[in-house]
């Protein structure tokens, strides 16, 4: 694959120049839509004696105009769509660069009831949400986090393979993404969907038979009125007639029309996506899988969208007084346009969650695929199925400086339970976010930041984070204990889980602190969990050797830290043994602080 900031450069330069162009193309229609209004009017005007040719002069001239405004109105929208892409280009060269922290940061979907959600820099600022998401619906966020919370064990290869494809479609999904921005959409597809499956009919096909019948009666008394052959005042009672039947229903269609005033610009928005999925030609299975969902009609589903939003805006001329008082009066537009709505109502509304599934699932799957584009460094785990749980060979942080970033290998089987010890600021927490991304990114489908990597899927669970809403100790430490009780809960129903544990009973004193933490990882140990904690208590190392611990079921590893000259130095490796240097004190004098 290209070289990513390459290829966002080249991408970038490229939009410019077909914008910059555009332009130019603009400026030159612009000035034959005003070259064909002055002449229009002029001929008219010179011909205001002769009001057959004028009339053919302005028909003619208005013709013109109006094609010339539809060419010109479909550039500017090609024009747009280069810009933005443009944007978007610039926006990944920007985040490559580090500077993402001023994007949406997901911090609304931490949850300290989750499984691990606030515990792993997953979302907030600096977070892997900020950095990976690039979705540009609504709903397509949703499905991403729903993806990054979901301890989704099963079909992982299936997600590979679909991320593997579209991390090589870089360019099919720039514009799948382009293309969404360039329609605003402020009424979410659930409460559309909702909508539709409730909706109510009030108009059966007797009516839009009397609308056909109507129309055609209303275009031969006007030719007569003009023809004189009957009095040009019925074509103004006929007028009325046609308004006082559409009032009829008044109601119903205002109504209507309400609620299609905020589905028109998302069915815009999902005709054009789905479009763009119907014509591409995906080769792996989740994607093929999901392709299909739109494509079991005789029509397309893009071209059902489309028909449908043509519909939505051919109603909302009713918002027009010269189309709402001749519209309505000559042709019963209202009641016929309100027919067709319902009739693709009654005929799609169970099918549209589906098609809206599908727009959103690739809206979340570019994210993905857009990471692992950006990261061809990292590598895929390889899905095994022996005892193995993580074998990692330089495993690192994903959203470290790749320059800076200390890397460690991790080998760590089922059932087994590693204690990591070390100084302050030496690596532990890192490590132990480093691991926690590994899984939940394993599971989503994601490349991990290693050089190699097998790994038996397993659901994660953590405690590292805790919090409440009250400040005092014992509330603190009672939501502690809550947390921890979920832990053990949760293992005693499903031992396929991983447990990442940072310094627990943190609102207690050390003595209490440190019976109680050796007695609940010994409780993990006898319920063969598997997992890691990170801790100062030195004491808890002793699970290792004491007959609480099978042969092999603990481990002790270290983070180092030294003091070298009299200047702290840390090496932020993981090592096999028991941490014997610590900081605090060292720290306090160098700080001046004691």
């Amino acid at each position: 694959m290209q070289n990513p900031t390459e290829f966002y450069t080249l991408q970038s330069k490229k939009h410019k120049a077909e914008a910059k162009q555009l332009y130019k193309t603009l400026s030159l229609y612009s000035v034959l839509r005003l070259s064909v209004f002055i002449i229009t009017a002029v001929g008219v005007y010179t011909m205001i004696n002769q009001w057959k040719v004028a009339l053919i002069i302005g028909l003619f001239g208005i013709g013109v105009f109006l094609f010339l405004l539809s060419k010109y109105t479909d550039l500017k929208a090609k024009r747009a769509l280069h810009k933005r892409l443009v944007k978007i280009n610039k926006e990944e060269l920007k985040i490559a660069s580090g500077d993402f922290h001023q994007r949406a940061d997901g911090n609304k979907y931490q949850n300290p009831e989750h499984f691990y959600s606030l515990d792993i820099d997953l979302f907030g600022r600096g977070s892997f949400f900020q950095y990976t998401n690039r979705t540009t619906i609504n709903e397509g966020t949703n499905v991403l986090v729903k993806y990054l919370l979901a301890n989704d064990i099963l079909d992982i290869e299936k997600r590979q393979d679909a991320i593997k494809e579209l991390s090589t479609l870089p360019e099919w999904r720039q514009l799948y993404s382009g293309i969404a921005q360039g329609v605003k959409v402020e009424h979410s597809a659930k409460s559309i969907i909702t909508w539709l499956k409730n909706y109510k009919p009030f108009l059966n096909k007797t009516w839009y038979r009397i609308t056909i019948g109507f129309s055609l009666a209303s275009v031969a008394i006007i030719a007569l009125g003009i023809l004189d052959t009957i009095p040009i005042q019925y074509i103004g009672y006929w007028l009325f007639l046609g308004l006082a039947l559409t009032g009829k229903f008044l109601k119903q269609i205002n109504v209507l029309s309400q609620n299609t005033e905020k589905a028109k610009d998302t069915f815009r928005q999902y005709a054009l996506l789905l479009a763009q999925i119907e014509t591409q030609n995906f080769e792996s299975e989740l994607l093929k899988e999901k392709q299909a969902k739109i494509q079991s009609e005789n029509l397309k589903a893009s071209q059902i969208f489309l028909k449908f939003s043509k519909v939505l805006d051919a109603l909302d001329n009713r918002n027009n007084l010269l189309s709402a008082i001749f519209g309505n009066g000559y042709f019963l537009w209202d009641i016929r346009q309100s027919y067709y709505v319902e009739q693709w109502i009654t005929t799609y509304a169970n099918k549209v969650d589906h098609w809206f599934e599908v727009v959103t699932f690739f809206d979340a799957f570019n994210s993905l695929g857009n990471y692992a584009f950006n990261h061809q460094d990292f590598v895929y785990p390889e899905i095994v199925e022996n005892k193995t749980t993580i074998s990692a060979k330089d495993l690192g942080h994903p959203l470290l400086n790749a320059e800076k970033r200390i890397d460690s290998d991790l080998e760590l089987n089922q059932e087994q339970f590693f204690i990591v010890t070390g100084a302050n600021m030496a690596g532990k927490s890192t490590f132990l976010r480093t691991v926690a991304l590994h899984i939940v990114m394993a599971n989503v489908g994601l490349p991990i930041c290693a050089k190699e990597s097998k790994y038996k899927p397993i659901k994660l669970i953590t405690s590292m984070r805790t919090t409440d809403s009250l400040t005092d100790d014992s509330s603190y430490f009672f939501s502690e204990l809550t947390r921890l009780k979920f832990v053990v809960d949760t293992i005693e129903n499903d031992t396929n889980y991983f447990v990442i544990l940072d310094e627990i009973l943190k609102g207690t004193n050390s003595t209490d602190k440190a019976i109680g933490s050796r007695k609940f990882v010994e409780k993990l140990v006898k319920l063969k969990a598997t997992g890691i904690i990170a801790t100062h208590d030195l004491s808890l190392t002793e699970i290792a050797s004491t007959g609480s611990a099978t042969a092999n079921s603990v481990k002790n590893y270290f983070f180092d830290a030294k003091i070298v000259n009299d200047e702290l130095f840390f090496d932020y490796k993981l090592k096999p043994g028991i941490c014997q240097n610590m900081n605090a004190s060292f720290l306090l004098k160098k700080m001046d602080i004691v």
